[in-house]
């Protein structure tokens, strides 16, 4: 499916950093970034542009093309790999940065991912999440129409135990990113901190 509508002209979603993402990259740590559903690329550029050593990670071969290709057109490196995040196993202690920017999956291997993204980050590291909440398929501007794809802050909170919640919430706000995120939505937002080493 995805690698369809990534065959489409153009950049699905854009080519600018999600709103969310771009407020909170400053408070990553400098060093590894690693991007999950990364999509088309929009989301690791703008990372790579920052200094960060970004790995993007998706099931679309078309969207690691075009997002390599948005790489080099703005200068700067990212490495992808793709994979269904099935069969993707975050490298533990290893990521001063995690990124999910509207990466739906069913709720088993959310969970498994989750859990692996806690332990994930080195000390201070920072994942940052951005996703749909159930209130979103009424208002018909974009994201999955599958309700368990969906994403609600305390199960969030739940499967991200063990780190530190700098940013919390479920807001409405207007999304603009590209063709397919467009308009007023209704979303979760997650920037939390792996506890530094104390001794």
């Amino acid at each position: 499916m995805w690698n369809d509508r990534y065959r489409r002209p153009g950049y699905l979603y854009g080519t600018d950093p999600n709103d969310f993402l771009a407020a909170m990259a400053p408070h990553i740590p400098p060093g590894r970034v690693l991007s999950l559903g990364e999509g088309e690329g929009r989301n690791a550029v703008y990372l790579a542009e920052l200094g960060y050593d970004v790995l993007a990670v998706d099931a679309s071969g078309v969207g690691m093309e075009k997002a390599a290709r948005l790489a080099a057109s703005r200068g700067v490196r990212i490495r992808t790999r793709t994979l269904d995040l099935s069969d993707f196993n975050i490298e533990p202690g290893a990521w001063e940065g995690i990124v999910s920017i509207f990466c739906h999956l069913p709720p088993p291997l959310r969970r498994r991912v989750h859990r692996e993204v806690v332990a994930g980050l080195r000390p201070g590291g920072l994942f940052i999440l951005e996703a749909y909440t159930p209130r979103q398929p009424a208002y018909g501007t974009g994201g999955p129409s599958t309700p368990d794809l969906l994403m609600c802050l305390p199960d969030l909170k739940q499967e991200l135990r063990g780190l530190d919640f700098r940013v919390a919430r479920e807001i409405e706000r207007v999304v603009h990113e590209g063709s397919h995120h467009t308009g007023l939505g209704h979303v979760v937002q997650v920037a939390a901190a792996a506890c530094r080493d104390t001794g």
